[in-house]
Formats: C-alpha cells, structure tokens, sequence
C-alpha cells in the first residue's frame, strides 16, 4: 500500500486545483475573444444574417402553406359541402310539397309530379352520403345526417300509405300526409337546417384561416431586410466599397420574398373578400329565400289536405295552422324591397343576379293575390274552386304557376352567384399559388449570397 510522504514541519500546503468551467462558458468566452478582432464580427455577422433570412423564408412557408390550404378548402371543400346542405335542405323541402301536390290531385296522381318527389328523394339520398363521408365521425354534421338517413325511409314510408289509402279514397290519407308532413317539419327539416349551419360554419373558419395576414413573416422580412442594410453599410463605413455583391444579391432576393409576400396575399385577401361578399352572402340570402317559397307552397297544399282539421289560435281567433304557417313564410319571404328578395337584390352586384330576384318578387306579389281568391272559394265552400286555383291548368291561373316561376328564378340567381363564387375564390386561391415554394428557394439563396459577401470580406484576412 503506498504511504503517505512525511510532511516537512513549516511547509505550505499545495493549492487546491481549479474549478472545472462548464462547456458553455468556455463557448462564451471564445465567442467574446472572437468578436473582438474584425474576422471575427464578420464570421459572426454572416451567422446572424443567415439565420435571419432562412427564418423569414421558413415562417413565410408556413404561413403561406396554411393560408393556400384554407383557400383552397374554401373553393374546393367547405363551400360545395355548405351547397350540399343546402340542396339536402331544399330536396327534402320540395319532396314534401309534391307529395302534398300529388295527393290534392287525386287517386292517380300526375306523372310529372310523381316524378318530380321521386327526383327529390334520391337527390336528397345522394347528398346526405356525400356528407356523410365528409363530416367526420366526431361532428355535429355526422350527427345530423345520421338522423336523417335514420328518418328520411320512415317518412317515405308514411307518404306511400298516404298514397295507397288516397287511391281507395280513403280518409286515413290525408291522416298519414299529415303525419308525414309533422315528421318532415318538426324532425327532418330542422336537423337539415343543423346541418346547413355547421357547414356555413366550417365555411367561416376555412375563410378565417385563409385570409388573415401573415404578420410573423412580414415583420421577420423586414428585420433580415434591415439586418442586411446594416451589414452593407457597415461595410461600406470600413472598406469605402459600395457594393457587396453577396450582400447585394441576398437584399435583392429577400425583398422580392417580401414584396412577393404583400402583394400576393393582399390580391388573395381581395378575391376572398369579394368571393364572400359577392357569392356566399347573396348564396345564403338566395337559399333562404328559396326553402321558405317551399315551404310556403307545402303549407298552401296541406291547407287544402286538413280542410280546417288542425286549427291554431292568433289574437284571440282560431285559424287554419296551416294557412298561418303560408303567411309567416310569405312575409319572411318578402318583395323586391323587403324580406329575404329585397335582401338578395341589395346584394346583387350586376344585373344578372338582380333580374332573377326582380322576376321572382313579381311572381311573389301574383303568387299572394291568387292565394287570396283561392282562399276566398274555400271558405265559401267552393272546395273544388279553391283546389283549382291552387293546382289546376294554367287557364285556372293555379298558384302552383306562380310558385314554380319562383322557384325556377331562385335558380337561375343561384347559379349565377355560384359561378361568381367559383371565380372570386379561384382568382383569391390563384394569388397564392408559388408563394411558399418560391419563398424557401428564395430564402436560400439570400441566405447563400449573405455567406458568400461575408466570406468575401473574411478571405481579405488571409
């Protein structure tokens, strides 16, 4: 075993042995030795620079590929999706009021009415499993249109025992139709109305991803483009050389990334902005407007059906429910200046979306004054008189005429604020289309110019 060396009396004893330094304030104390001479504030300048501009081309790509994907959601997702609600909403609608129609014409309905409610169920059938693989499990959306796939085979089921019974002249018809018709308003209609706003929903937030600008990358742009300023300045204070070529070249490339930035998302924002205001907003008007001239024409039939059995009571006097039903839709329908067609005419912006809404509020204002005669034989006792004016041939002058000039006049502005979407929303997708890409092979390249001017300068040093 090794000793202990006797200790001399009077000796001092050896001091203790340094602390160890940490890596890192080893690393600080190079990088202050560094800065202190020219090479050194050069390397380290070049570093700050290059970071700075590959941060502003990574933040300008992710934001702008967030954005582009948003855009492209609105045009290509949520918008056809938030249409689909909406065609469930007026398939199902319609459906209803020609079932009512079919059954006021008598045992052996017409062929083109008949055809007409089968058309709308399977429209109906068709968009419902189109939205039910896009709703996600977890959703409002998938909730609503489990409902409906669940109630849509039991009201077409009411509707042919309404059918078969009207056939044998039986009374029970008109209970079933009823029924049906209880189903569709109470049950049906409003989760296809849930349905419709959680699409407008997720309409709304693809437009609020897609359109905010992107203020990270801007105000990083403008730090690398202020960073790179001074770094020529600088330069030109120590070496009285104007320009840099290297620092030059990156100055250049990161302003196009900036200006490209601006520019392009400004013109994006205005197309979305205007693929809004000019196509979702007169969509949702027109939409509106045309489920409650759908409804209105079902109340107006089942007034006719329940023949004054189910009665409700407004101001102290019981009226037909059904009746008071058409009317609220009327008024909320509105005219040229009022209501839902006065609203869609306001938004209107060039007289092919406005004429339609003019023609469809004319055919409103007839559509009321044939009502009142029809109403007029009824209460008389004149059924088949009031059945005539509601459904008869064109020489009655039928309301059903009037409703179908509406109804086919929504249409037309329906598909003209459509095409006015698609176009405002493509010309705001379009604005973006590069600008992530173009951004990241930018930022290299400034980043690579910045390396290069400073190491220009550090090779002076050799």
């Amino acid at each position: 075993m090794p000793t202990v060396p006797p200790q001399v009396p009077g000796t001092p004893a050896a001091p203790p042995a340094a602390a160890r330094r940490t890596a890192w304030s080893e690393g600080v104390d190079r990088l202050r030795a560094a800065a202190t001479t020219e090479p050194g504030r050069l390397r380290i300048i070049g570093a700050v620079l290059a970071l700075l501009v590959v941060a502003f081309g990574a933040v300008t790509t992710w934001q702008m590929t967030e954005r582009s994907a948003a855009a492209d959601d609105v045009l290509h997702r949520s918008q056809p999706l938030s249409a689909d609600a909406a065609a469930i909403y007026r398939s199902l609608a319609d459906a209803n009021t020609a079932a009512s129609s079919g059954f006021l014409a008598g045992g052996q309905e017409p062929a083109a009415v008949r055809a007409r409610y089968e058309r709308d169920i399977k429209r109906a059938s068709e968009k419902l499993a189109t939205a039910a693989s896009n709703a996600g499990s977890d959703s409002s959306s998938a909730d609503s249109v489990g409902k409906l796939n669940k109630l849509l085979p039991e009201y077409t089921g009411l509707i042919e025992r309404a059918r078969a019974n009207n056939r044998q002249g039986l009374p029970l018809g008109g209970a079933y139709l009823r029924y049906a018709n209880d189903k569709m308003q109470t049950q049906m209609l409003p989760a296809a109305e849930k349905l419709y706003k959680a699409e407008n929903e997720r309409l709304d937030d693809d437009y609020g991803n897609a359109k905010p600008y992107p203020w990270f990358a801007i105000a990083l742009g403008v730090l690398a483009l202020g960073a790179l300023g001074w770094a020529q300045h600088r330069n030109y204070r120590r070496t009285n050389r104007v320009f840099n070529h290297g620092l030059l070249a990156a100055t250049a490339a990161g302003t196009v990334v900036l200006l490209w930035l601006v520019v392009g998302h400004t013109f994006a924002r205005s197309g979305l902005n205007d693929s809004y205001d000019n196509g979702v907003r007169s969509l949702n008007v027109l939409n509106d407007a045309r489920i409650s001239s759908l409804k209105a024409r079902g109340n107006e039939n089942l007034t006719l059906v329940s023949r004054g059995a189910e009665t409700t009571e407004v101001d102290g006097k019981t009226k037909d429910k059904f009746d008071v039903a058409y009317r609220a839709q009327m008024k909320q329908l509105g005219s040229a200046d009022s209501g839902l067609l006065g609203k869609a005419a306001a938004l209107a912006d060039d007289a092919d979306g406005e004429n339609p809404v003019v023609e469809a509020a004319k055919n409103v204002g007839v559509w009321k004054d044939r009502h009142e005669v029809a109403r007029t034989s009824d209460d008389s006792g004149d059924y088949q008189g009031a059945l005539d004016k509601v459904i008869g041939a064109k020489s009655d002058q039928p309301t059903g005429e009037c409703f179908d000039n509406v109804d086919a006049a929504l249409d037309q502005a329906l598909a003209h604020e459509q095409r006015e979407f698609k176009q405002a929303a493509k010309d705001g997708r379009g604005a973006m289309s590069g600008l992530a890409i173009g951004a990241a092979v930018l930022a290299v390249l400034a980043a690579a110019g910045a390396v290069l001017g400073i190491g220009h300068r550090l090779s002076e040093y050799r």
